[in-house]
């Protein structure tokens, strides 16, 4: 069975020193250190989505110029386009235009040149009828 003297209580009076002498060496600077880490953590944790936030910020300017940079440079390559198939279309024009003067040109000439062959066959058509009639004839 338990006794209860004097003891008890001065035990319990070394427990009670005890315990104070732990809080004030002890418990009391953990439990500081334990508050400054969760302090300092919750500042980090701010920090990090301030940077997290300015990140995606960062990240939404880059992708909206890069999006405007590719606008930009599709109608520029549409301009362009367009630009060499009206330079095109003209050269072909210019082209086609050449070979129709060509190809009257060498009809004038074909041309002028069976009238001169019909010309000159029919002065000679007298000639060579006579010829013709020699040999039939005899």
């Amino acid at each position: 069975m338990i006794n209860l003297d004097f003891t008890l209580l001065i035990q319990l009076v070394n427990f009670l020193v005890t315990l104070l002498v732990l809080n004030a060496l002890l418990i009391r600077p953990i439990r500081e250190i334990i508050k400054q880490r969760a302090d300092k953590m919750s500042g980090l944790v701010g920090d990090t989505e301030g940077f997290l936030e300015n990140a995606n910020q960062k990240l939404s300017n880059y992708e909206a110029a890069l999006s405007e940079a590719r606008r930009g440079a599709t109608a520029a390559r549409e301009a362009k386009k367009e630009e060499g198939l009206a330079k095109e279309q003209e050269l072909v024009t210019a082209a086609s235009n050449e070979a129709q003067a060509i190809l009257q040109a060498s009809r004038e000439q074909v041309a002028k040149d069976v009238k001169a062959a019909m010309d000159t066959l029919k002065g000679q058509v007298g000639a060579l009828a006579e010829k013709a009639t020699a040999k039939v004839l005899g």
